[in-house]
């Protein structure tokens, strides 16, 4: 007994030990790299980022024994660069390969296999400045932030710091603004960097000439197109926001693939700066189709085509067709068709004149409505961010619900305001979205006249990485004016589905008087969405979605109702795709739906 018990316990401890053995194997041929910098976790990550050691072995899987041998000895110039750039100037950096030093190492050496490279990085001391200065400056000019004395220097600062001082008098209409001397001196007794910067200015200009590149004559715009689009002002103070203006209209326009604005690098006699404007034309046609899919609301299907360049004069000419509701378990199939034809650069370079008409018939759940609608518009560039719009419109519909058949005659004059600078509009992880409509109706032949105002507001935040995201949406809606039996079926209000209470029928949530059931006056929805980057291109996401809806214009006597759910989503370059399951948290109804589509939910 005694001896088949030892033998058991040797067999179990070889076991084990092959085990672990196997588990430790790494595949054939794969190195390891080892990068050793002390306990500062910043300064480790930024030399892990600058080392081309760590992203060959650790992200590109690279094995070829020369191309490692290289990446170590290029190592050396970065790790160092990375260290003056965090105010290390006294540090060392050794690199091994395979236990010899790098710099040793030939790359012609006909090496069969690396197997290990450890970096190690003495940071030394950090230091600071004794001196810094970036001279002259303009009158009004911030210094730059962390640029003095006693504060820690590194060299990205130092360059930031004189490229701020050019720029600085290139605002002030000083183009040719440059540095025209530096001095950078480390002491190794104090840890210290005198940092002194001289800037020459340059005369003060104005924008001369406005010329075509020879490749931008073989555009289909015409060149008088392409320079009033671009929109640089000749003759006034030079301001370089005004050339990447120019560049940022060019690329709204649509009908170029790329846009360049070049400044003239000799000066006129008369002080002024010529420039010189270069484009290539994108594909003059496009064709694009969408698709969104819910348990409820059945399959949504749209399609788009667009002429970039209709008559010659970048004029974007768009139809949208879009068929909703198909297979849906409520109401019936909706049909909706829309044309319009955009001319940049109207009367200003910054405003946009836009013509559009559309027909629509929308079978839902509360009511049957058809619409023709005619609008003649404009769209104003504020700046990057805001943009506001004003129109007018006719407006011809007929509607059926419980309130009867009713026909409906309007003049809409249509204004907004939209505030955008999310980082990304498919899958947004920081900024803001706000957009905010008010449109006055007046109603001819009998019809009644109003105001319906609406806003959607979103919001994005990253959470400590930029693995989680928390996302917010406020909607809010009003007509004011007209009473519930006065107003078209289709510009009331209702809550439930994917557009705003996932977990909830579609239009579930509406106004009931009288035995009567119709959409509200007034409006109010509100998303919180936590998302999350799994591993991979997948992701989850976790939200609580409540809407509210009131028969009166003043928000009164409402009611609110509430659902919840978690998704998944896959992540690629047209945008996530959505997977959506939602519950009710309110009523009674124990129900599942479930959302598919392409996009973020908002």
């Amino acid at each position: 007994m005694t001896t088949r018990s030892s033998a058991a316990r040797a067999a179990t401890t070889t076991a084990v030990a092959l085990a672990l053995a196997l588990t430790s194997i790494t595949p054939l041929g794969a190195a390891e790299v080892v990068l050793n910098a002390g306990s500062n976790t910043e300064l480790s990550r930024s030399l892990r980022e600058a080392s081309l050691s760590v992203s060959a072995i650790e992200t590109d899987d690279i094995t070829d024994p020369q191309e490692l041998i290289a990446a170590a000895q290029a190592d050396y110039k970065r790790l160092v660069a990375a260290l003056y750039d965090k105010g290390y100037f006294g540090g060392t950096v050794s690199i091994k390969v395979d236990g010899r030093e790098a710099s040793s190492v030939s790359i012609l050496n006909p090496k069969t296999a690396v197997n290990q490279i450890v970096i190690d990085v003495v940071p030394g001391e950090k230091f600071t400045f004794s001196d810094a200065t970036v001279t002259p400056l303009p009158p009004k000019a911030e210094p730059t932030e962390g640029f003095e004395v006693g504060k820690t220097a590194g060299t990205g600062l130092m360059r930031r710091a004189a490229k701020n001082g050019v720029d600085a008098w290139r605002d002030e209409g000083h183009a040719k603004a440059r540095v025209e001397s530096q001095q950078i001196t480390a002491n190794h007794d104090t840890d210290t960097v005198a940092a002194r910067f001289g800037l020459e200015p340059g005369p003060r200009l104005s924008f001369g000439k406005v010329r075509l590149s020879a490749r931008s004559y073989d555009s289909n715009v015409r060149p008088e197109r392409i320079l009033a689009i671009a929109g640089l002002p000749e003759g006034e103070v030079y301001d370089p926001t005004e050339v990447a203006r120019a560049e940022t209209r060019l690329r709204r326009a649509g009908s170029f693939a790329s846009a360049v604005v070049t400044e003239d690098d000799a000066i006129t006699p008369v002080d002024q700066l010529g420039t010189s404007v270069d484009v290539t034309d994108a594909k003059p046609r496009r064709l694009g189709f969408g698709a969104e899919i819910s348990s409820t609301e059945g399959l949504t299907l749209s399609t788009y085509w667009m002429h970039r360049n209709l008559f010659g004069g970048a004029e974007r000419f768009r139809v949208d067709g879009e068929v909703a509701g198909i297979g849906g378990g409520t109401g019936g199939i909706d049909y909706s068709l829309g044309v319009s034809l955009t001319r940049p650069a109207f009367r200003h370079p910054d405003m946009d004149l836009t013509y559009s008409a559309k027909i629509s018939r929308e079978d839902e759940p509360s009511y049957l409505a058809s619409s023709a609608t005619a609008n003649v518009g404009v769209d104003r560039y504020i700046n990057e961010k805001l943009t506001a719009n004003l129109g007018l419109g006719v407006r011809v519909s007929r509607t059926e619900d419980d309130l009867g058949e009713r026909d409906f005659y309007h003049l809409l004059l249509n204004s907004g305001l939209t505030w955008e600078n999310r980082d990304n509009k498919t899958d947004p992880t920081k900024g803001i979205y706000a957009e905010a409509a008010i449109m006055p109706f007046i109603g001819v032949s009998g019809s009644a006249s109003g105001v319906m105002s609406t806003a959607d507001i979103r919001g994005y935040q990253r959470l400590g990485s930029d693995k989680f995201v928390l996302a917010a949406r406020v909607q809010l809606g009003s007509v004011v004016g007209p009473s519930l039996a006065e107003t078209p079926s289709d510009w009331l209000f209702y809550s439930g589905g994917g557009g705003s209470v996932r977990g909830q029928a579609y239009q579930s949530l509406g106004v009931t008087s009288g035995g009567n059931t119709t959409g509200g006056r007034s409006y109010g929805a509100i998303s919180t969405e936590l998302r999350a980057r799994i591993v991979g291109n997948w992701g989850a996401a976790a939200f609580v979605d409540y809407g509210y809806v009131a028969g009166s214009e003043t928000f009164e006597g409402g009611e609110w109702q509430g659902g919840a759910g978690v998704g998944a989503r896959y992540f690629t370059s047209l945008g996530p795709v959505r997977l959506d399951v939602a519950v009710p948290v309110t009523g009674s109804s124990n129900s599942v739906s479930v959302y598919v589509g392409i996009g973020q939910s908002f």
